[in-house]
């Protein structure tokens, strides 16, 4: 059963690579080796995490986000935003995505700071002159962690970067889409979703042809990941030049591992008509544990029939 046909969607160069870490307890501290890159990947299945990466002198340091956008993570962003001076920072992205409301929330709080994004994993090594932090190119921008992607006022994507699509679906039902019963208060959340979505890509300086590559992918199907031309196509990248998001950056190519999950996006119920920012998820087909944040079902609403 179809529920939403996919849009143009994400459309950026994939150049250099970024990823940011946070010289703070529960950051990454191993270099890329295998078991780092298992560290990271099981970081991705988490509810998405911030932390702040110092990188002194070299540069002015970065925010890391990383994991599930869960309806905890925009609070969760205020609480670490809170007595740090985060304007203009860079934010280096590794995600399988999360919840349709809460990653529009989240993407708004970014764009408010005059945010910068990429897409890497953060590492930090240890050096005979102290901590050192570095990038990994080879890392993963899913399903709505794109529209994250898309809140930078300047956006660069590594072109060993995966930036992957797909459509919007209803999150407890995302596992056996195409089997599972949908209701007309079904219908209704997901439309109402993807004319919010909309309204966020073009509010965020995205092309129409994000959303339709990434509403044309159903939810049984492999993910799409964007070409070169198609992150031009949709405005997701802004730039080609690696300095313009992490300047006087050392960027390293050790590959990170691939989640072996196929994470969706998730069409998120909220109580009665309110901003995008205000909206509260309460499906995240992402999370693999319980994270809370969880709304009361919206009562049921009219469905009217389209006249021709």
């Amino acid at each position: 059963m179809s529920l939403v046909r996919s849009l143009p969607f994400l459309g950026w160069a994939l150049l250099g690579a970024i990823s940011l870490c946070m010289a703070m307890p529960g950051t990454i501290t191993t270099l890329g080796n295998s078991a780092q890159a298992n560290s990271t990947l099981e970081e991705r299945k988490l509810p998405m995490k911030f932390n702040w990466i110092a990188c002194q002198p070299n540069c002015k340091g970065w925010v890391s986000a990383v994991g599930i956008i869960t309806a905890d993570s925009p609070k969760d962003f205020d609480d670490f935003a809170r007595g740090r001076q985060l304007n203009g920072a860079t934010i280096v992205l590794d995600s399988s995505g999360g919840s349709v409301n809460d990653s529009i929330a989240l993407g708004r709080r970014f764009r408010s700071l005059g945010a910068l994004t990429t897409v890497g994993t953060s590492l930090i090594s240890q050096t005979s002159q102290g901590e050192h932090a570095i990038v990994v190119p080879e890392a993963y921008c899913e399903s709505m962690c794109v529209f994250l992607l898309l809140s930078g006022k300047t956006r660069y994507v590594p072109p060993t970067a995966h930036v992957r699509v797909h459509q919007i679906w209803m999150g407890d039902r995302a596992e056996d889409a195409r089997g599972a019963s949908y209701t007309a208060q079904d219908l209704m959340i997901v439309e109402r979703d993807i004319g919010r979505l909309a309204k966020y890509t073009f509010d965020m300086g995205g092309a129409g042809d994000l959303l339709s590559l990434a509403l044309s992918v159903p939810p049984w199907d492999e993910l799409h990941e964007l070409s070169p031309a198609e992150l031009r196509l949709t405005n997701l990248i802004t730039t080609d030049a690696i300095a313009d998001v992490l300047p006087q950056l050392d960027v390293t190519t050790i590959p990170v591992a691939e989640a072996k999950s196929k994470d969706r996006f998730v069409s998120s119920a909220v109580q009665g008509e309110v901003q995008p920012q205000a909206a509260k998820a309460t499906k995240t087909a992402e999370a693999v544990v319980p994270t809370g944040g969880t709304a009361a079902p919206a009562p049921p609403l009219p469905v009217q029939q389209a006249k021709p």
